[in-house]
Parts: structure tokens; sequence; C-alpha cells
């Protein structure tokens, strides 16, 4: 056991019983999300320096590759040599979707606000996910808050979240989807912050309860997926109005930009001459480090002379023969799918039975080109152990746990600044690094 945990537990536990107080006591009336339930810690997770120093680097690299990612795509539409990757990332979208993205009035356009989902491994961290339309961002705020108040040096500081969303979308309206309701919480609760700040009008809104012309000359930020669009009351009507100028969305819409399978294509050897001249020596050399191998799952044969990268193997199907230690891969599906986000369409290889990865590997194949799916290597978080209140005992015990970090980065002119880190914490027999019941959702702080 480390010893800032063997301090922290031998402090009164009175007094980290009083952190636990304040921190529920601290919640906002109706939560910060819609059914979603987390365990309390008294404290902040502390990251090691070198671990501090990673996740900073790591803002401007994503960043740089999120607009290295821009420019390909934007390249291989009309590169004969190039223009596979862009038919791999316009697969399965609608033709209305792949033109919007391709829209010249937001062509320069990239997301302004990155979250990489980071497993905290032995050997450093593993980006699983680049989510350019996260959720977290209020809850983030409020614990960057309520943990300050305890006491905790929490890394972007009590407003780190605040000033961050409110630089880059200074008088944004916040239009909430049904499939996106659960966070609808946390986002008024962001927007009521900020107004009370500096007397702002910024609205949480709901497709279903307005009319399009409530947005006209309004910036908006979208939080919906573009897949999700039938799903959105007004969509056509609201996309029409963006392509004649009459409100502004951010994230633009760019459905490439939206799908894992830029985590396989950086590892592309099409690509590698590609990206080496697209980015820096520091940031290619830093993502090589953070991101897992992968590979697209596509299921078109191979030269008989030829191999996947890697994997030794000509087939997939010779993939469905490997052993429980050659099965540490994850498989999961791309983006244009309802099952994109969170933990579904993901599955861990050395967690399934034989018969069980065989059939993940077909339906993956099967669902090619309609959604594709990445294969990736398999990073094990590593075992920690943190606080947490047990509700059951009303004590506060020590977790065996691993654990899954989001830091917040908001970009502006080119500056990318780190608003907070948002820990999750599951116990250590688990795999899938998600909020769940039995987690801890806490902010983190330099050790």
């Amino acid at each position: 056991m480390n010893p800032s945990l063997l301090e922290e537990l031998a402090s009164p536990e009175s007094e980290q019983l009083q952190r636990v107080k304040a921190v529920r006591a601290a919640m906002p009336e109706g939560g910060m999300f819609r059914d979603k339930e987390w365990q309390v810690s008294p404290s902040a997770l502390p990251l090691p320096a070198d671990v501090v120093k990673r996740i900073h680097a790591l803002g401007p690299a994503t960043a740089a590759f999120q607009a290295a990612c821009n420019r390909l795509y934007q390249e291989a539409v009309d590169t004969p040599s190039l223009h596979w990757a862009a038919h791999v990332l316009d697969q399965g979208k609608p033709k209305r979707m792949v033109a919007l993205g391709r829209n010249a009035r937001w062509k320069d356009a990239l997301p302004r606000v990155i979250r990489p989902d980071l497993v905290w491994t032995d050997t450093g961290l593993s980006i699983t996910e680049l989510d350019n339309l996260p959720g977290g961002i209020g809850l983030t705020g409020w614990m960057g808050q309520t943990y300050s108040a305890i006491g905790e040096d929490v890394l972007g500081g009590p407003a780190g979240m605040l000033d961050g969303f409110d630089r880059v979308f200074p008088e944004h309206d916040i239009l909430v989807s049904r499939e996106a309701a659960d966070y609808e919480p946390e986002m008024a609760w962001l927007t009521g912050q900020l107004n009370a700040r500096d007397g702002g009008r910024r609205r949480v809104l709901n497709p279903w309860s307005i009319q399009p012309q409530d947005l006209k000359g309004r910036d908006v930020y979208r939080f919906f997926e573009l897949w999700d669009t039938d799903n959105v009351e007004h969509a056509e009507t609201l996309l029409s109005m963006a392509e004649a100028g009459e409100l502004r969305f951010t994230p633009p819409m760019k459905p490439y930009l939206e799908e894992k399978l830029w985590l396989a294509l950086f590892w592309s050897p099409a690509l590698r001459r590609w990206w080496e001249a697209a980015l820096s020596a520091d940031h290619l050399q830093l993502l090589k480090e953070s991101i897992p191998y992968g590979w697209t799952l596509d299921p078109a044969p191979l030269p008989l002379h030829a191999e996947w990268p890697r994997l030794g193997i000509h087939d997939w199907q010779e993939m469905k023969r490997f052993g429980s230690r050659e099965r540490e891969l994850v498989v999961k599906i791309s983006g244009w799918s309802e099952k994109s986000w969170g933990s579904r369409g993901v599955k861990i290889g050395h967690d399934l039975p034989q018969d069980e990865w065989a059939e993940a590997i077909d339906e993956a194949l099967d669902s090619y080109p309609s959604n594709p799916y990445l294969l990736q290597r398999f990073h094990r978080a590593r075992v920690l152990t943190h606080p947490r209140h047990d509700q059951a005992s009303g004590r506060i015990v020590p977790m065996q746990c691993r654990a899954r970090l989001c830091p917040y980065y908001f970009v502006h002119e080119g500056e990318v600044t780190l608003g907070g880190v948002l820990a999750t914490i599951v116990p250590a027999d688990k795999k899938l690094l998600h909020g769940m019941r039995d987690g801890v959702m806490i902010p983190c702080k330099a050790k």
C-alpha cells in the first residue's frame, strides 16, 4: 500500500467522513445525471509527477492529431492514392451526412473540447478512445469546485472546467437530444454557474421543445451524436440553417471525425509516411507510446504472400483459434451506431470463452462495411488502492481498483488548456473501466 494512502487512512476517520458528507451535501438538487449513481471517496486520486506531465503533454498532441485527421480526410477525398481512407471513414453513412462533413463552410473547424479516455497501466497511459463530444464536463467542473472546497488541490483548480468551457463557448446554447438526456442535469449546472458569473444568457435546450427559428443567429453546442440525427427533432431544418450560416454548430458536423477507426488508421502501414509528415516528431512519438496498436477489421482477402502486421495471420478466421494469452485484444464498433458509446459494442478477447470470441469476430466482419469495427491491443490497467466510503457500514475502506483517467482539454485559437481530470475507478476484478454503481468518480490531483 502506498505511503500517501496509509497517511490518508491513518487520519481521523471522522475527518474523512466529514469530507464525504460535504461532497454529498454539495450535490445539486436532482443530481448531475439522470439514472446514474457512483460511490464517493473522501479524496481526489493522486497521480505521480510523470503521469501528470504525460497528461499535460497529451493535450497538444491529441489536438494536433485531430487537426491532422481532418486534413487527411480532406486530402483523401481528392487524392487517388489516399481515397481508400475517405472511403473507409464514409462507409455506412447516408449520403446526406457525407456531404455535410465536406461542406466548405466548416472545412477548417475542429472540436474545441477533446477528452481522451486513458487507461493507467504499469507502463504509462493508453488511449482507448478520443472523444470530441464528451459527457462529464459539468460533473468534472462540479468536482473541481467541491473537492477544492474540502482542501484538495485538484488538477485544473476549482474553476478550470468553467474557465475552459467559457473561453471556447462564451455565449453558446447547449442542445441536448433524447439519447443524451442523462447528461442534461450536468449541462444545466454548467450553464447556471457560467450565467451567474457573467450575467450571460446561455440556455440548455431540447430539440422537441424549440422551434428552429429560436436558434437563428445563435452559437449552439451540439450535444448529440451525428449517427442519432434521425431521432433529433427539427434536425434537417437545423442542419439546413447551419449550411446557410443562420446558426453555428460546434462540434462541426463532420461524421468522419467521430469514428474510432482513426486509432487504427494511425497504425496503418500505408499511412506511416503521411503521419510522419503531418505531426511533429515529439507528438508522433508520444502518440505511438499512447495509442494501442490497432487494425481495421476489414474482411477483404489479403494477397497470398501477405499477413496482418503484428498478428502473424493471413486471414481473420485464424484469429478464432487464438489462445487466451493471444486474445489480449479488444474488438469495438467504430462510430456510426447506437452501440458506439459507453461500453456497448466492446468485447475483450481474453475475457470471452473461445466460442464467444469467434462470434465476436464474425459479428465484426459481417458488419463491414455498414458498421466497421476496429481491433486493438488490450492494455491492462494497473491495480491501485484508494479510500472509498462504504455506505452499508458507514466506514471509509481501502478499495482495490483500476482507473480510467479522462482529461478535458479546451482548444482556443491554437492554445490547449487542461480544465480538469476525471477519474473513474472500478473494482480491480472489472476489465471494462466505465461508470458503474460500485465504482467511484473523483477528480485527480498531483501526488
